[in-house]
């Protein structure tokens, strides 16, 4: 059940992280969406890896 939380969780992540660049493009840029987007996509990947590697 934690893995599959911690999956889910993770997965939620990558999805706000790419909605966030999208969104961010479509609305003519700006840096903080630029940078917050990625950021967030990173959490999500960091964790997965973790939670495969540990």
């Amino acid at each position: 059940m934690y893995r599959l939380s911690i999956t889910i969780t993770s997965l939620a992540l990558i999805a706000v992280g790419v909605a966030i660049i999208v969104r961010t493009g479509l609305v003519g840029g700006g840096l903080v969406g630029f940078l917050i987007g990625p950021l967030f996509a990173a959490a999500g990947l960091g964790r997965l890896y973790l939670m495969r590697h540990r």
